[in-house]
């Protein structure tokens, strides 16, 4: 006997099964991570009002804030550029931080980007609302009196049904925790806040000092020596120089002198590059390069001291005139137990009559200088603080989630996250580089492009299934920790070295890595569980087929557009 089934409290949805539901989209920052969402979702999702807020006043994230001396890609600029979006007129193997912000900025004009980008945008709270399932932002902006001399702001409130936080890691700097700090009678400054174009021509005859031993340090040291009377940099860790990445590849592929640490490209090499298919088989061989050192990452005794000494020898040979100084820099962790960088120039920069290096703890800082822990005391005109940034994902604004919970809560005591990118209680909030997404070994931008992509195919699986909130179950959130837990001890990066992958201690949780290689992350992002997350739908609605709407598609419901589209479709066979 057939039963006819009917349920009165349900109602199809009057729309067409792909009929695309509006959508208001958020992004938060213009680095490479936002710059990349701006292209990428409205060409993988349609009918969407799309904003990126970005709190500077120009486009590039970390390379429109950072403006020191010498600043520099630490990874070759050739694999350090959109996919999509090749550049072959970098002007060096490590391109200047200038270059690679126009190189954004570039982009940006391209894809036509700016009406969407509002710059001197700050977003200072975030509230879910459960209801509604929208996220309602209270941005900062200058106001109409605004001036530098005598600033001025003012608030309003934006909502969006999706927000992709690209906000970035690398953001958020402060001031080391050093006695007298304030006190100092000199020029103060943080490298990540330089304020002077003019240090060329007004610091020769100035005593400089410089705190830190951090890929930012390892880039100013260099860079001021020339231009400066004394030069001190106050170092307390030790850190591994490594021999130019891929200095033999290099050289087979544009004939370059092997001794040369950062290649200037010259116009022969960039006639090369402009041949779309040679240049394509150089980024190609590079990646292959960089993407074939994850083993270094893995813990194995034989091999760690087999890198160790050949990375020492390079050292010493760097640091021939001041041998002595081999002894205080030369760490006794693990190659990639931190950040490692080639750091062009730099031992060669310690070596120089008007350096010093000065392995020692600093007590206190004077009006007139700063003091050692052994009471010796070094006069200076300048003290920059080259001390890195604040990494432990808790940002400065609150982010409020289901139940009034915070994500500075939920981060306590350490980072928790689904596969780096979201984390449960916080339903339509996704990350770009947000905590365990960052490389060890590997090129970066493949995870981030990665990310967004992932980013992207949730928003239209939102869009598509009339979705009000996705959200990744606890459940999921606990496995992945679980994972994290299990593979970071059998790796170097376990080992006891002080690093901003532990939130700068020397041991505990790596909350900044992923847990692989870049290549492991790009494959896990291809592919959603969406199993792993819980829905809610528009309106109340409880059916999970009410995307199917009125059984009828937009071209046929409109009488628009193509309607046979099947006969159009290559090599179909009876």
């Amino acid at each position: 006997m057939v039963v006819a089934m009917h349920n009165p409290g349900y109602s199809m949805g009057q729309f067409a099964i792909d009929e695309d539901r509006a959508m208001k989209v958020v992004v938060i920052g213009a680095g490479y991570s936002g710059i990349a969402a701006g292209i990428r979702f409205p060409q993988r999702v349609k009918n969407i009002d799309l904003t990126i807020y970005e709190k500077n006043a120009g486009v590039g994230g970390t390379w429109y804030s950072n403006k020191y001396p010498g600043l520099s890609c630490d990874v070759p600029s050739h694999t350090y550029q959109f996919s999509f979006e090749p550049n072959p007129e970098w002007s060096s193997f490590y391109a200047p931080g200038p270059e690679i912000r126009a190189y954004l900025e570039r982009v940006v004009e391209k894809y036509k980007l700016a009406p969407n980008i509002k710059l001197q945008h700050e977003l200072v709270h975030a509230q879910y609302d459960e209801t509604q399932g929208k996220w309602h932002l209270r941005i900062r902006r200058p106001s109409s009196g605004h001036t530098d001399e005598t600033p001025s702001y003012e608030e309003f409130e934006d909502t969006a049904d999706f927000v992709f936080c690209a906000a970035g890691n690398l953001s958020r700097w402060s001031w080391p925790d050093i006695e007298g700090l304030k006190d100092f009678k000199g020029k103060l400054m943080h490298s990540a806040d330089w304020d002077t174009d003019n240090w060329r021509e007004d610091w020769k005859d100035k005593r400089v000092g410089v705190i830190g031993v951090g890929s930012s340090a390892l880039q100013i040291v260099p860079a001021l020596q020339p231009y400066v009377g004394k030069l001190y940099n106050f170092v307390r860790g030790k850190t591994w120089l490594l021999p130019p990445f891929f200095a033999d590849k290099l050289t087979e592929m544009t004939g370059r002198d092997p001794g040369i640490a950062n290649y200037t490209l010259n116009e022969r090499d960039k006639e090369k590059f402009r041949d779309p298919r040679f240049y394509k088989d150089f980024r190609h061989r590079l990646q292959v390069e960089l993407n074939s050192v994850h083993s270094l990452t893995l813990r194995n005794p034989e091999r760690e001291m087999d890198d160790r000494n050949h990375i020492l020898a390079h050292m010493k040979q760097r640091l021939a005139k001041k041998p002595w100084i081999v002894d205080h820099i030369v760490p006794s962790f693990p190659v990639a137990c931190r950040r490692p960088t080639p750091g062009p120039g730099y031992l060669e920069a310690l070596c120089e009559d008007n350096v010093d290096f000065v392995p020692k703890d600093i007590r206190r800082i004077t009006p007139s200088g700063l003091e050692t822990m052994d009471g010796q005391h070094y006069g200076l005109d300048i003290l920059i603080c080259a001390t890195g940034y604040d990494t432990d994902f808790k940002f400065p604004f609150p982010v409020v989630g289901r139940s009034g919970l915070t994500l500075q809560q939920r981060y306590d005591p350490h980072p928790v996250t689904y596969l780096s990118v979201c984390t449960d209680g916080f339903p339509n909030w996704f990350n770009a580089l947000g905590p365990n997404s960052a490389i060890g070994a590997g090129s970066l931008l493949i995870v981030m492009e990665r990310e967004v992509e992932y980013a992207a195919a949730v928003l239209f699986k939102m869009q598509r299934e009339r979705l009000k909130s996705i959200e990744v179950k606890r459940e999921a959130v606990e496995d992945f920790d679980q994972y994290l837990e299990a593979y970071f001890p059998g790796t170097v990066y376990g080992a006891k070295c002080r690093s901003w992958y532990k939130i700068g201690k020397e041991e505990g949780r790596v909350v900044a890595l992923w847990p692989g290689s870049c290549l492991h992350a790009a494959r896990a992002f291809e592919h959603p569980r969406w199993e792993d997350y819980n829905y809610e739908y528009l309106d109340g609605v409880r059916n999970r087929f009410y995307w199917l709407g009125d059984g009828s598609t937009y071209n046929e419901k409109y009488m628009t557009g193509d309607r046979a589209y099947s006969c159009r479709v290559a090599g179909t066979t009876p």
